[in-house]
């Protein structure tokens, strides 16, 4: 067979290579047939694996063969060179790993049955962990686990993640391997809810756990925390993440003030996007959620005079967890309340960048993101609310939450945006529309059409401006009263006009006069 293939003219093959390879133009299915006529496959391989030492042969083969299974027709003959598959999987050559890793993707695309008979022909001959140890080893492009796992999974008898589960010198690789590992694992767990469940029963998560308890390579770990990130981005990763030390282990890295910086705040966004979830409190008892928000307190404490950005995703965070009732509760009636660094920065002007993160996660606190019906929280954690706004407001120069609100508003564009958010949240407690309509100078703000120049600027005006007046108009106490009938009207007035509608009669102007052509 070896002789029956040898390349006679090595430099033939090259040249021809290297013209199909290159041709600009479009490669047809007659085409490549043709030019597998004049070279056939077997020498093609074969010159790939015995000429190696003729300059530029590898690389011409490479890319002649790239896209020779780039078409159908190419991608047809792929399952009867298998065993040749498993022998370039394995080559010491990184471009011919490559290249076969390619074939694999090629396969599985332009099968000719359908992907699952592609898959059955990968399980058949095993070739599922030499491309896991290409994947280790950086020879293999994403893709093609992309599309190989997508054909597996619904492949209930032939899903086995051994090779991954079973990898005894994992830790003995290179850190860029153990990530790449790391990474497939992800993939796998994003799939669907039935291979997430697949993931965690064979102890996969764990891997990814214990990569994130060695906090000695700093670029390592926070590349852990980047699929954590991923992870918990996923509709279905709740109840698996929920079983896991998860946690625990990012309670522990916002403690460590040894860590950089980065690692903490990156910690601090993963539990904000994990609490976030409306499901969250079904898996995660109340008990694991209070142990996190203690650990995120203390280093708070910490960060008022520190480092802005890490207080900022920190703020943040604690405005993602405050988006979902439970997690508003949690953290306005633990003891001393954690909301309370959020509103002391909220009206703290000597931070711009911590002020407007603030603004936002207190506007989420309050309610702003959710349904009308769910604005208002328990008793006790209205009260603490209350209180917070109360006290700051009685330390600052404005004594009132009145003058805190209309400073806010009173600030540049980005800062007001936060403000109209924070308002839209709060106006539904009856303390926080009083102080609201005893303002004529807030009224006037949010009901004047010229206050706002972009689209999402005048929308969220007309937002909060809406909020005011269904809050005013939903309080009989308050509409009876003869001195806001005014303010009700006004308020009225500016719904109906909309958010865009600033002028009733506008004419075209020219943005350049005549006079000033010249």
């Amino acid at each position: 067979m070896e002789e029956e293939y040898s390349v006679t003219d090595p430099i033939q093959l090259l040249e021809a290579a290297s013209v199909f390879a290159h041709d600009p133009g479009f490669l047809s299915d007659a085409s490549t047939q043709e030019f597998l006529f004049r070279f056939p496959l077997p020498v093609i391989i074969n010159a790939l694996q015995t000429k190696s030492d003729v300059t530029g042969l590898e690389n011409a083969l490479v890319a002649c063969l790239e896209r020779i299974f780039g078409t159908k027709y190419g991608a047809s003959l792929i399952p009867q060179y298998m065993p040749f598959v498993i022998v370039g999987l394995g080559a010491d050559s990184q471009k011919v790993r490559y290249i076969t890793c390619k074939t694999v993707s090629c396969l599985l695309e332009y099968s000719d049955e359908t992907s699952i008979s592609a898959a059955r022909l990968v399980v058949e001959y095993d070739v599922y962990p030499l491309l896991l140890k290409c994947l280790i080893d950086g020879f293999l492009p994403s893709e093609v686990l992309d599309k190989l796992f997508f054909c597996l999974h619904d492949l209930k008898k032939v899903i086995n993640l051994n090779p991954i589960s079973n990898i005894d010198s994992l830790k003995a690789r290179t850190a860029k391997g153990r990530v790449r590992v790391l990474a497939l694992i992800v993939k796998l767990f994003s799939i669907s809810s039935s291979m997430a469940s697949v993931v965690y029963n064979s102890n996969l998560l764990s891997l990814l756990e214990a990569e994130l308890r060695n906090v000695n390579d700093t670029l390592v770990t926070l590349s852990v925390l980047e699929l954590f990130y991923e992870l918990a981005e996923i509709q279905h990763s709740t109840e698996f993440l929920s079983r896991t030390t998860l946690l625990q282990i990012l309670a522990s890295l916002i403690s460590n003030g040894s860590i950089g910086s980065i690692l903490r705040a990156r910690s601090m966004t993963i539990i904000g996007r994990l609490l976030s979830k409306e499901d969250v409190f079904t898996f995660i008892d109340e008990s694991s959620v209070k142990t996190v928000i203690s650990a995120i307190d203390g280093r708070l404490g910490l960060l008022e005079s520190g480092d802005a950005d890490e207080f900022e995703c920190t703020v943040e965070a604690l405005g993602q967890i405050g988006m979902t009732i439970q997690g508003a509760t949690v953290l306005l009636s633990n003891t001393p309340p954690t909301a309370r660094h959020v509103v002391d920065a909220a009206f703290d002007q000597h931070g711009r960048g911590k002020q407007l993160a603030a603004l936002h996660a207190l506007g989420n606190i309050a309610g702003e993101p959710r349904s009308e019906s769910n604005r208002i929280l328990n008793v006790n954690a209205e009260e603490s609310l209350r209180f917070l706004i109360y006290e700051t407001a009685s330390k600052s120069s404005k004594f009132a939450p009145s003058g805190l609100l209309l400073s806010v508003l009173q600030q540049e564009s980005e800062i007001r945006l936060a403000g109209y958010r924070l308002i839209t949240g709060l106006v539904a407690r009856p303390w926080c529309l009083m102080e609201i309509c005893s303002r004529q100078e807030i009224i006037n703000i949010v009901t004047d059409p010229f206050t706002e120049t972009t689209k999402i600027g005048m929308e969220v005006r007309h937002n909060c401006c809406q909020a005011v007046s269904k809050a005013l108009l939903s309080s009989p106490k308050l509409t009876s009263d003869p001195a806001l009938a005014g303010i009700a009207a006004k308020l009225d007035e500016a719904v109906r006009r909309g958010p865009y509608l600033a002028r009733k009669n506008s004419e075209a102007q020219p943005a350049v006069m005549t006079a000033e052509r010249f």
